[in-house]
């Protein structure tokens, strides 16, 4: 059963003293919620799952420690994997001017993790409400310290390098060199590895590790084993995949997935 309180920014009109609304909902894995677009700004945070959230520019994945922050009228499109518990904040575009102007990935720390869920628990911010002002003033701090997160996989907007992409994505545990990919890309390796740089900030190596990790993350979030996740990651043994996700997260798969987020 979903709950949402006094409807979503987009939907239904929204009244001068909202400040903030929210929206609480859980969803099955596999789900899909369609391209959309809101006139606030909206923090997606997941409690428990992982979500990949998509734009044109990207697709940022977001275990339940971390957060998307989706900017104004951006379109997105959200996948689910794993139950997910999608809790949501949208705030008016009014209330700061120092919010985000792009989609980030970002951590989210146990008290911006609380101060979600109270807001939640509320509805809606009221500006006419002192204590829901002073909970916007502690939110908006908190926005506007935390980092950027790693998890993104920005997409390249050149034809040659989306067709390497396509090829990419629709087998991750692909082998192939990029010499041997770039055969039906219409670009040579050289060219390619200029656009991927160029256009998403990444060597293709470095791009398609990134987007080997997105996968792996939304295979074991929908309850995959751990021997098949590697190995659909490229990964020769599963002692090589756990190696490589620690260095990137820090704990091994099955610890990721066990720990708090405080304790990450």
């Amino acid at each position: 059963m979903s709950r949402m309180r006094q409807g979503v920014p987009g939907f239904v009109p929204p009244r001068a003293w909202e400040q903030v609304r929210t929206l609480s909902h859980e969803f099955a894995s596999g789900h899909r919620i369609p391209p959309h677009s809101h006139g606030w700004h909206q923090l997606v945070h997941a409690t428990t799952g992982v979500m990949t959230v998509h734009t044109p520019e990207g697709a940022w994945v977001v275990p339940a420690h971390r957060g998307v922050w989706v900017p104004a009228d951006v379109e997105h499109w959200i996948e689910i994997s794993g139950r997910v518990a999608m809790r949501t904040l949208y705030v008016r575009p009014a209330v700061s001017r120092s919010l985000p102007v792009r989609c980030l990935a970002l951590n989210v720390p146990p008290l911006l993790r609380e101060l979600i869920l109270h807001a939640v628990e509320i509805g809606t911010l009221d500006r006419r409400v002192r204590a829901h002002v002073r909970l916007l003033g502690v939110i908006l701090d908190q926005l506007g310290t935390i980092e950027d997160a790693a998890l993104h996989l920005p997409e390249p907007r050149d034809p040659r390098a989306q067709r390497l992409s396509r090829i990419v994505h629709d087998d991750p545990s692909d082998r192939r060199t990029l010499a041997e990919l770039a055969r039906g890309t219409g670009a040579s390796k050289r060219t390619l590895e200029r656009l991927f740089q160029a256009e998403t900030g990444m060597s293709f190596s470095r791009w398609r590790r990134q987007l080997r990790f997105v996968e792996a993350l939304r295979s074991l979030a929908a309850g995959a084993k751990v021997t098949g996740v590697a190995l659909d990651a490229g990964y020769d043994s599963l002692s090589a995949f756990v190696s490589a996700f620690r260095r990137v997260f820090g704990v091994t798969p099955g610890r990721y997935f066990r720990t708090a987020p405080s304790e990450l």
